[in-house]
């Protein structure tokens, strides 16, 4: 909700913003601060402009528009008053606060050698708002055990961005550390999970603690780079369910690989409308061709509601199942 980032914003616009209808505050997913140009919020799968006396309006005429001033009390906020400590972060584009909320980066890029060393001139924020919810996961959870073993299929779940599949794959690495399987595998115990959190965004670690409940049998490898993590992880806590979130790169492949020779069972995400997206990535396409995940979840979210799913099986077909309800 609103309330755990206003610390995060320059008075003007925490001023404006805390004029929002109180549905709205607590709802609340993006904000969008662009310099010179209409202010903006997201919430319930709805977009606004924000007016000087924080009223939602959809002319952009009539929209606030933070000035070079808000911006830079912004960044240096967002910064704790030290750029130079989040060089790396402006490098990447986000900087990711306390509280586990990613901030989104657009400016002017200083190359070095053909690669962009640094964002300079920020003139666009997205704000993007963490929230954890427990038992997002529970309907979904008990379509993904395998019984033979006693534990996870190695799943993908797949979506387009804010869909939700983060605040997913963190209320079932919480599920799964507790041992919450659903009634119909009450008998299972909890697993050992890793949790590879490159972004800082699953756990909302500080100084290494997670802020989120995730469980009491779980680790988390905080500012990781994914395929290292898990790596570190395979090696060195022998996690029983590795959770990592947005894979794509060819590393990544190579380490999911490793975990699941290594018996490990994997839980990850990807950014995708459908399966078929999906296998038009080639590090993807790889991995599904190699049959590495036995179960795919599709999510995606109607209008106005929760995030609805889809289970496949590994070769892509639904996976017919009757979920847990009402509980």
């Amino acid at each position: 909700m609103l309330a755990s980032v206003l610390y995060l914003l320059p008075h003007s616009l925490r001023s404006l913003l805390s004029e929002l209808p109180g549905n709205v505050q607590a709802s609340i997913e993006e904000i969008r601060v662009r310099e010179s140009r209409p202010l903006e919020i997201s919430w319930e799968d709805r977009y606004a402009f924000v007016s000087p006396t924080g009223r939602l309006v959809n002319d952009d005429s009539a929209a606030y528009r933070p000035t070079r001033q808000d911006c830079m009390a912004l960044l240096e906020m967002l910064t704790n008053h030290s750029l130079y400590t989040f060089e790396e972060e402006l490098r990447r584009g986000y900087i990711t606060v306390t509280g586990g909320h990613r901030v989104g980066l657009a400016g002017r890029t200083i190359l070095e050698n053909g690669h962009v060393k640094q964002i300079r001139d920020v003139g666009s924020f997205n704000l993007r708002i963490a929230k954890e919810i427990h038992g997002v996961g529970r309907d979904i959870l008990p379509g993904l055990v395998d019984p033979v073993i006693g534990s996870l299929h190695h799943t993908l779940i797949i979506s387009p961005p804010q869909q939700g599949k983060t605040t997913l794959i963190r209320d079932l690495a919480r599920l799964i550390s507790r041992g919450e399987w659903g009634s119909r595998y009450a008998h299972l115990t909890g697993k050992k999970v890793g949790i590879i959190d490159e972004r800082s965004e699953l756990a909302a670690s500080h100084k290494g603690v997670p802020r989120f409940d995730l469980g009491p049998r779980t680790d988390v490898m905080d500012g990781c780079p994914k395929a290292e993590g898990m790596m570190m992880m395979i090696r060195s806590l022998s996690p029983e369910v590795l959770v990592v979130d947005e894979i794509g790169r060819a590393e990544d492949a190579v380490a999911i690989h490793e975990a699941v020779h290594s018996g490990i069972r994997v839980l990850a995400t990807a950014h995708g409308a459908s399966y078929e997206d999906i296998r038009r990535r080639p590090v993807l396409r790889e991995l599904i061709a190699d049959g590495v995940f036995m179960k795919h979840v599709i999510l995606s979210r109607r209008k106005g509601a929760q995030a609805s799913f889809r289970i496949l099986d590994h070769t892509g077909k639904p996976f017919e199942w009757q979920p847990e309800r009402g509980r």
